[in-house]
């Protein structure tokens, strides 16, 4: 029997790539937030809150942009619900539902390519 054969077979990949499902699971919590009135959304924020700091940075950028876009959210969508008593509020919520479908998809695109998300820190897209 040949020695080396065994050894042969054997791959180990030196740098893994980490693990994104929790995150996508985030990002599709913060998007079901859309029909079930941010009760998912809300579960979506506490586990980016005790996901973050635990991988590398760029992963960890994305726990942060979850946590602010949950945070800009709560923001937006309060806003537009004070707004619908002079009607305009209707079409404020509408924008912030197309804000937060965007950013999720950007998130979830930076996810795919292992590269944190653009933008962190901005209150837009």
């Amino acid at each position: 029997m040949n020695e080396n054969s065994s050894q042969d077979s054997v791959v180990v990949e030196s740098n893994p790539k980490p693990d994104t499902t929790i995150p996508m699971v985030i990002y599709a919590l913060h998007l079901a937030g859309i029909v079930t009135g941010g009760l998912t959304t809300l579960v979506g924020v506490v586990i980016a809150y005790v996901y973050r700091g635990k991988g590398p940075d760029w992963l960890d950028e994305h726990y942060r942009y979850q946590i602010r876009t949950f945070w800009i959210g709560l923001v937006y969508f309060a806003v537009s619900g004070l707004l619908t008593f002079i009607l305009i509020g209707f079409v404020t919520w509408l924008l912030a539902v197309i804000w937060l479908v965007i950013r999720c998809v950007k998130g979830f695109k930076g996810l795919q390519e292992h590269r944190k998300p653009d933008n962190v820190d901005t209150w837009l897209v």
